[in-house]
Protein backbone atom coordinates (compact mmCIF):
# COMPACT_ATOMS: atom_id res chain seq x y z
CA UNK A 1 0.00 0.00 0.00
CA UNK A 2 1.09 3.95 -0.51
CA UNK A 3 2.23 5.78 2.18
CA UNK A 4 -0.64 8.92 2.66
CA UNK A 5 0.24 12.49 2.43
CA UNK A 6 -1.85 15.23 2.19
CA UNK A 7 -2.50 18.74 3.65
CA UNK A 8 -6.75 18.91 2.63
CA UNK A 9 -7.63 21.30 5.37
CA UNK A 10 -6.73 24.82 4.37
CA UNK A 11 -6.57 23.76 0.26
CA UNK A 12 -7.78 27.13 -1.08
CA UNK A 13 -5.29 27.36 -3.55
CA UNK A 14 -4.45 23.97 -5.20
CA UNK A 15 -1.38 25.20 -6.74
CA UNK A 16 0.08 26.62 -3.09
CA UNK A 17 -1.27 23.25 -1.49
CA UNK A 18 0.30 21.11 -4.23
CA UNK A 19 3.89 22.96 -3.33
CA UNK A 20 3.50 22.57 -0.19
CA UNK A 21 2.90 19.04 -0.16
CA UNK A 22 5.93 18.23 -2.93
CA UNK A 23 8.14 19.94 -0.72
CA UNK A 24 7.35 17.71 2.63
CA UNK A 25 7.22 14.88 0.39
CA UNK A 26 10.80 15.92 -0.70
CA UNK A 27 11.95 16.45 3.29
CA UNK A 28 10.31 13.01 4.51
CA UNK A 29 12.10 11.48 1.81
CA UNK A 30 15.78 13.09 3.07
CA UNK A 31 14.83 11.69 6.01
CA UNK A 32 13.76 8.38 4.77
CA UNK A 33 9.98 7.94 4.87
CA UNK A 34 8.64 7.45 1.38
CA UNK A 35 5.34 8.91 0.64
CA UNK A 36 3.87 7.49 -2.97
CA UNK A 37 0.31 8.88 -3.54
CA UNK A 38 0.30 11.75 -5.89
CA UNK A 39 -0.63 15.11 -4.28
CA UNK A 40 -4.38 15.61 -4.25
CA UNK A 41 -7.66 15.76 -2.48
CA UNK A 42 -8.06 12.51 0.16
CA UNK A 43 -10.04 10.08 -2.32
CA UNK A 44 -12.06 8.63 -0.09
CA UNK A 45 -14.22 10.93 2.38
CA UNK A 46 -12.00 13.11 5.45
CA UNK A 47 -12.63 10.79 8.12
CA UNK A 48 -11.93 7.66 6.36
CA UNK A 49 -8.86 9.01 5.09
CA UNK A 50 -7.90 9.97 8.12
CA UNK A 51 -7.85 6.43 9.76
CA UNK A 52 -6.33 4.77 7.38
CA UNK A 53 -3.62 2.63 8.22
CA UNK A 54 -0.89 3.81 5.77
CA UNK A 55 -1.69 7.78 6.63
CA UNK A 56 1.97 9.01 7.02
CA UNK A 57 0.69 12.69 7.17
CA UNK A 58 -2.55 14.47 6.89
CA UNK A 59 -4.19 17.70 8.84
CA UNK A 60 -7.74 17.24 10.71
CA UNK A 61 -9.83 19.37 13.00
CA UNK A 62 -9.75 19.28 16.84
CA UNK A 63 -13.11 17.85 17.40
CA UNK A 64 -12.89 14.79 15.11
CA UNK A 65 -9.66 14.11 16.94
CA UNK A 66 -10.87 14.20 20.62
CA UNK A 67 -14.29 12.67 19.62
CA UNK A 68 -13.93 10.35 15.79
CA UNK A 69 -10.00 9.36 15.96
CA UNK A 70 -8.81 7.96 19.30
CA UNK A 71 -6.53 5.86 17.71
CA UNK A 72 -4.61 8.47 15.23
CA UNK A 73 -1.14 9.86 16.85
CA UNK A 74 -0.89 13.67 17.02
CA UNK A 75 2.08 14.84 15.25
CA UNK A 76 2.36 19.09 15.76
CA UNK A 77 0.62 21.87 14.74
CA UNK A 78 1.57 24.61 12.47
CA UNK A 79 1.96 27.98 13.47
CA UNK A 80 -0.29 30.15 10.87
CA UNK A 81 0.56 33.93 10.48
CA UNK A 82 -3.14 34.99 9.81
CA UNK A 83 -4.64 37.29 11.84
CA UNK A 84 -6.39 36.02 14.45
CA UNK A 85 -3.96 33.15 15.40
CA UNK A 86 -1.24 33.17 18.37
CA UNK A 87 1.63 30.24 17.87
CA UNK A 88 -0.44 27.16 17.76
CA UNK A 89 -3.76 28.86 18.50
CA UNK A 90 -6.48 30.44 16.30
CA UNK A 91 -9.93 31.58 16.06
CA UNK A 92 -13.28 31.73 13.91
CA UNK A 93 -14.34 35.42 13.05
CA UNK A 94 -18.21 36.03 13.26
CA UNK A 95 -19.50 36.64 9.71
CA UNK A 96 -22.50 38.73 8.74
CA UNK A 97 -23.63 40.66 5.80
CA UNK A 98 -22.40 44.23 5.67
CA UNK A 99 -25.23 45.55 6.42
CA UNK A 100 -25.17 44.14 9.63
CA UNK A 101 -21.58 45.07 10.74
CA UNK A 102 -23.06 47.86 13.11
CA UNK A 103 -24.83 45.30 15.27
CA UNK A 104 -22.99 43.20 18.30
CA UNK A 105 -23.23 38.85 18.64
CA UNK A 106 -25.88 39.91 21.24
CA UNK A 107 -28.20 41.12 18.06
CA UNK A 108 -28.37 37.98 16.51
CA UNK A 109 -30.41 35.77 18.89
CA UNK A 110 -33.17 34.33 17.35
CA UNK A 111 -31.26 35.07 14.17
CA UNK A 112 -30.25 32.02 12.07
CA UNK A 113 -26.71 30.77 12.37
CA UNK A 114 -25.29 29.03 9.49
CA UNK A 115 -21.78 26.42 10.10
CA UNK A 116 -20.13 24.24 7.94
CA UNK A 117 -20.63 21.34 9.78
CA UNK A 118 -21.63 19.72 13.54
CA UNK A 119 -17.78 18.11 13.64
CA UNK A 120 -16.52 21.28 13.30
CA UNK A 121 -14.53 23.30 15.83
CA UNK A 122 -14.08 26.31 13.66
CA UNK A 123 -17.24 26.58 12.67
CA UNK A 124 -20.01 25.16 14.92
CA UNK A 125 -18.53 24.46 18.15
CA UNK A 126 -16.48 27.49 18.83
CA UNK A 127 -19.90 29.41 18.04
CA UNK A 128 -21.94 27.26 20.41
CA UNK A 129 -19.34 27.90 23.22
CA UNK A 130 -19.38 31.65 22.38
CA UNK A 131 -23.34 32.67 22.51
CA UNK A 132 -22.93 29.85 25.37
CA UNK A 133 -26.96 28.73 25.08
CA UNK A 134 -28.55 25.94 22.78
CA UNK A 135 -31.27 27.92 22.64
CA UNK A 136 -29.60 31.30 21.45
CA UNK A 137 -30.38 31.13 17.58
CA UNK A 138 -33.73 30.36 15.99
CA UNK A 139 -32.20 27.95 13.40
CA UNK A 140 -29.07 26.09 12.97
CA UNK A 141 -28.07 24.58 9.38
CA UNK A 142 -25.19 22.87 7.73
CA UNK A 143 -23.71 24.27 4.72
CA UNK A 144 -20.66 21.53 4.13
CA UNK A 145 -17.91 24.02 4.23
CA UNK A 146 -16.96 27.56 5.56
CA UNK A 147 -16.89 28.96 1.78
CA UNK A 148 -20.53 27.79 1.29
CA UNK A 149 -21.46 29.14 5.00
CA UNK A 150 -20.15 32.51 3.34
CA UNK A 151 -22.22 32.39 0.50
CA UNK A 152 -25.66 31.31 2.49
CA UNK A 153 -24.97 34.27 4.76
CA UNK A 154 -24.43 36.80 1.57
CA UNK A 155 -27.59 35.36 0.23
CA UNK A 156 -29.94 35.63 3.57
CA UNK A 157 -29.86 32.17 3.81
CA UNK A 158 -28.51 32.91 6.98
CA UNK A 159 -27.58 35.72 8.84
CA UNK A 160 -24.10 34.87 10.90
CA UNK A 161 -21.56 32.27 10.41
CA UNK A 162 -18.39 31.67 12.20
CA UNK A 163 -15.35 31.29 9.90
CA UNK A 164 -11.74 29.79 10.23
CA UNK A 165 -9.60 32.38 10.68
CA UNK A 166 -7.20 30.94 8.31
CA UNK A 167 -9.47 30.40 5.46
CA UNK A 168 -10.84 34.01 6.27
CA UNK A 169 -7.01 35.08 5.61
CA UNK A 170 -6.53 32.66 2.79
CA UNK A 171 -9.69 34.00 0.77
CA UNK A 172 -8.97 37.50 1.24
CA UNK A 173 -5.88 36.28 -0.82
CA UNK A 174 -7.29 34.18 -3.17
CA UNK A 175 -10.86 34.96 -3.66
CA UNK A 176 -11.48 38.31 -2.42
CA UNK A 177 -14.67 38.51 -4.61
CA UNK A 178 -16.21 35.56 -1.69
CA UNK A 179 -15.93 38.18 0.84
CA UNK A 180 -17.29 41.29 -0.70
CA UNK A 181 -20.75 42.17 1.16
CA UNK A 182 -19.61 40.18 4.00
CA UNK A 183 -18.11 42.02 7.39
CA UNK A 184 -16.30 40.64 10.92
CA UNK A 185 -18.65 41.45 13.88
CA UNK A 186 -16.57 39.57 16.66
CA UNK A 187 -14.52 36.91 16.92
CA UNK A 188 -14.53 33.32 19.28
CA UNK A 189 -11.79 32.32 21.41
CA UNK A 190 -7.84 31.24 21.16
CA UNK A 191 -7.84 27.48 21.01
CA UNK A 192 -5.50 24.98 19.62
CA UNK A 193 -5.10 24.96 16.02
CA UNK A 194 -5.47 22.03 13.02
CA UNK A 195 -3.62 18.99 14.42
CA UNK A 196 -1.34 17.27 12.49
CA UNK A 197 -1.67 13.50 12.54
CA UNK A 198 -0.47 9.93 11.70
CA UNK A 199 -1.62 6.36 12.05
CA UNK A 200 -1.03 4.43 14.93
CA UNK A 201 0.67 2.37 12.84
CA UNK A 202 3.77 4.75 12.12
CA UNK A 203 6.92 4.11 14.55
CA UNK A 204 8.28 5.83 17.12
CA UNK A 205 11.27 6.52 14.72
CA UNK A 206 9.11 7.61 11.46
CA UNK A 207 7.33 10.27 13.99
CA UNK A 208 10.32 11.17 15.12
CA UNK A 209 11.48 11.50 11.59
CA UNK A 210 8.52 13.79 10.38
CA UNK A 211 8.58 16.02 13.41
CA UNK A 212 12.12 16.73 11.76
CA UNK A 213 11.13 17.33 8.41
CA UNK A 214 8.42 19.96 9.95
CA UNK A 215 10.80 21.82 11.86
CA UNK A 216 12.65 22.02 8.78
CA UNK A 217 9.94 23.12 6.45
CA UNK A 218 9.31 26.19 8.69
CA UNK A 219 13.17 26.50 9.62
CA UNK A 220 15.34 26.37 6.40
CA UNK A 221 15.20 29.79 4.00
CA UNK A 222 14.78 27.56 0.81
CA UNK A 223 10.96 26.84 1.89
CA UNK A 224 9.87 30.34 3.04
CA UNK A 225 8.30 30.95 -0.18
CA UNK A 226 6.40 27.34 0.32
CA UNK A 227 5.48 28.42 4.09
CA UNK A 228 4.44 32.04 3.28
CA UNK A 229 2.11 30.85 0.21
CA UNK A 230 -0.11 29.11 2.77
CA UNK A 231 0.65 31.44 5.90
CA UNK A 232 2.73 28.95 7.79
CA UNK A 233 4.90 30.73 9.86
CA UNK A 234 6.53 28.11 12.54
CA UNK A 235 5.67 24.38 13.37
CA UNK A 236 5.78 22.64 16.89
CA UNK A 237 5.69 18.87 18.25
CA UNK A 238 2.06 18.80 20.30
CA UNK A 239 0.56 15.78 22.21
CA UNK A 240 -3.02 14.61 21.64
CA UNK A 241 -3.42 16.11 24.99
CA UNK A 242 -2.85 19.80 24.14
CA UNK A 243 -6.92 19.29 22.29
CA UNK A 244 -8.26 17.62 25.26
CA UNK A 245 -10.38 20.42 26.59
CA UNK A 246 -12.19 20.37 22.98
CA UNK A 247 -14.34 17.72 24.12
CA UNK A 248 -16.44 19.55 26.94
Amino acid sequence: MSNLLAFPMYAVDQANTRALWLTVKRLLAARGVSVDRVPGWPESNLLTHWQQPELILSQTCGYPLVTLLPDVQVVGCFHYTAPGCEGIQYRSFLVVRAEDRHLTLADFRGGRAVCNSADSQSGYRALRKKVADDNFFSQTTFSGSHRQSLIDVKRGEGDIAAIDCVTWALLQRHEPERLEGLAVIDRTSLTPGLPLITSHNTSPDTLNAIRDALRALVESPENRDVCNAVLIGGFSAVARQAYASLSA
